[in-house]
């Protein structure tokens, strides 16, 4: 599923060009294709141990049970569900560090702008992860 999603977004990317288009495609792709929210779900499953993806994956849920005014909000669920895929994955690749860090500034109260941490995350190793290793 993650490979379809991937190819889609970068061929929707260049031939589409308005963010608008794309979030009412993925509106389509969900109402046209059985199964689709569903495989979503099962993708992003429990939250994987971390409560507050798991409560981001309940209101998730529930915003797409509200079909009222959907298209209105389609950018927003589609932000939605790629924040929630990104904290899936970033979980399943072990780095807490990371995770934490990323789920604290997109899923908490501070923000989803790049750059904005929440207090307590440690920047010196996110930092030094990001340093590239000089051989020399």
């Amino acid at each position: 599923m993650r490979q379809a999603l991937t190819q889609a977004a970068h061929h929707c990317a260049h031939r589409k060009g308005s963010g608008n288009v794309q979030c009412l495609d993925v509106l389509r792709a969900l109402s046209k294709e059985p199964g689709v929210l569903e495989a979503l779900f099962t993708e992003l499953g429990d939250g994987h141990g971390d409560p507050r993806l798991a409560a981001f994956i309940g209101n998730l849920k529930g915003a797409f049970a509200d079909t009222g005014d959907i298209q209105y909000r389609a950018r927003q669920l589609t932000e939605d569900i790629a924040v929630a895929l990104q904290a899936k994955l970033l979980l399943e690749a072990g780095n807490a560090t990371v995770s934490d860090a990323f789920i604290g500034s997109r899923l908490g109260a501070g923000g989803r702008v790049y750059g904005v941490l929440p207090r307590g995350v440690d920047a010196a190793a996110l930092v030094a992860r990001a340093t590239p290793a000089w051989a020399g």
